[in-house]
């Protein structure tokens, strides 16, 4: 973690490949600008993502990011293994998007440090 004025942690700053506990540090700090996608499917989301993720199926995450996201918005890519992640954020960054991240590891590695997850009950339209 970096410092400002040598005096308050600062989270560590957003990196190509990153890991779960980049992330968490980021969220501990309480920094808004920064969106979570999970991009496997609705039925994987729906029983267990990383707290606060959205879910954006890869199949229609390329059409709707334009319409939702700033192209300098942070971005952290999950899925279910880290190539199909990669695969994805290379599509974000060929479509202009210059702030994007995979999460290493998605939602497994971030139950495996022990950090929250949410299960959704009822399926998302």
């Amino acid at each position: 973690m970096n410092r400002i004025f040598g005096l308050l942690p600062k989270p560590s700053p957003l990196r190509p490949e990153s890991r779960v506990y980049d992330l968490k540090e980021r969220l501990d700090w309480g920094e808004p600008a920064l969106t979570i996608i999970d991009v496997r499917d609705r039925a994987d989301f729906n029983q267990s993502h990383i707290t606060g993720a959205i879910s954006m199926p890869v199949d229609t995450l390329m059409a709707t990011a334009s319409n939702c996201f700033e192209v300098t918005r942070d971005l952290y890519i999950y899925s279910n293994t880290d190539d199909e992640a990669t695969a994805v954020a290379e599509q974000l960054r060929a479509t202009g998007f210059s702030r994007v991240a995979i999460v290493r590891g998605g939602v497994a590695a971030w139950k495996a440090a022990g950090f929250p997850v949410e299960v959704i009950t009822s399926p998302i339209a």
